[in-house]
């Protein structure tokens, strides 16, 4: 699945990107996350530079267009608080493999040259923060590279971490389009 945005700078487009998880809310909403800009956000909480907002969600190669959760995510999420119970402590609750390519973009000479990683896993807190980790590449000893290996470290607590791209977008920065290094110039100036 996945879920739809728009932005001002577009009136008339729809975007779309990957649903990394479900979320339950506090307040009982089940919401998808995904990876964008700095943080993993709900769908909801959604928003970018040029005033993008969460739209709805879609199934890809179909019209199906929807606004609420898929009753089978809720049905998933009740199950698994029905099992678990409520999370406490401090410390990681889940570790949520990155199956929809989301990359990090590390750069030290303010966009001069990027430097970008691709994100192994999700971990989350019991607060509900999430820490997208990516492999240590003098620290790997072993490969594939799994969620929870020890190579692993939180991309958002290194000091040239800068923001998240799904693989589309990556990719189109490691050909050097032009359309997503204007993208990457104008949120350099935002940094």
């Amino acid at each position: 699945m996945e879920l739809l945005y728009a932005n001002d700078q577009h009136p008339d487009t729809l975007f779309s990107i990957k649903i990394l998880a479900w979320a339950r809310r506090e307040d009982g909403d089940t919401v998808a996350v995904v990876p964008w800009l700095k943080e993993l956000v709900s769908a909801t909480d959604l928003a970018d530079p040029l005033n993008g907002r969460w739209e709805g969600y879609r199934l890809p190669d179909s019209d199906y267009l929807f606004r609420d959760a898929p009753p089978h995510k809720v049905q998933e999420l009740d199950a698994a608080v029905e099992f678990f119970g409520r999370p406490g402590g401090d410390g990681p609750i889940q570790e949520i493999p990155d199956t929809i390519g989301t990359h990090a973009v590390f750069t030290e000479d303010q966009f001069e040259t990027l430097s970008l990683t691709e994100v192994v896993s999700w971990r989350l807190y019991a607060d509900g923060t999430a820490k997208a980790m990516v492999a240590d590449e003098e620290a790997v000893t072993q490969t594939p590279i799994l969620p929870g290996d020890d190579c692993l470290c939180m991309a958002q607590d290194e000091p040239d971490f800068r923001y998240f791209f799904q693989h589309g977008i990556a990719n189109r920065l490691k050909d050097r389009d032009p359309e997503a290094l204007a993208a990457i110039a104008m949120l350099s100036t935002r940094s």
